[in-house]
């Protein structure tokens, strides 16, 4: 069983994690515990970028194995790798979160928390979405992947022959649920019927 903490950042793609937390939501036999972490920025970024503040709706725990953790709150059990959570995923991960990890400065919740799962050997999973990189970017996702982490960049793919903004979002999602070691039903890439 997964236990997953999902960190949201400032970064442009907050229709990212809004579709990773409701489709998490829908197989929670896979996972025993889901931690959610969003900056004061990703709140922001999200009612711009979708128009409303529907983030509350998740950000208020309704299932005892889902908890929410402010950025600042260092007592969160996945702050310590005894509390043995396997696999963080950070949607939309911003090049300052990035950069903190790369180089270890683990000024708050989210960039703790991705220390302990590196340190620990655990699922790391960064979903970038700024463009176009420049070499520090380009630097610090080298030493965040020589440390263990995937740098899976929101690049969607298209021979789902998706339809709708929620459709080609879901080709990053699904594919990042993939990395995490979930089983989900998507597209699957095939040479024959």
């Amino acid at each position: 069983m997964h236990k997953i903490v999902l960190a949201i950042t400032g970064a442009s793609g907050s229709i990212y994690a809004r579709q990773l937390i409701e489709k998490l939501m829908t197989i929670p036999t896979q996972w025993k515990e889901l931690a959610i972490v969003m900056t004061d920025n990703a709140k922001q970024v999200w009612e711009t970028e979708l128009g409303d503040a529907s983030y509350n709706n998740y950000l208020t725990p309704k299932d005892p194995a889902l908890s929410v953790w402010t950025t600042k709150d260092f007592t969160a059990p996945f702050a310590s790798g005894s509390g043995q959570f396997n696999t963080m995923i950070i949607a939309p991960c911003s090049m300052g979160t990035l950069g903190r990890i790369a180089t270890g400065i683990s000024t708050d919740l989210i960039t703790r928390a991705a220390d302990v799962i590196l340190k620990e050997r655990r699922k790391l999973i960064c979903v970038l979405r700024d463009t176009p990189y420049n070499l520090v970017h380009i630097r610090n996702m080298e030493t965040v992947t020589l440390a263990g982490g995937i740098i899976c960049p929101a690049t969607p793919s298209y021979y789902s022959k998706p339809t709708t903004l929620e459709e080609v979002a879901a080709t990053v999602t699904d594919r990042v649920l993939d990395l995490a070691g979930l089983d989900i039903k998507t597209f699957r890439w095939s040479s024959g019927p």
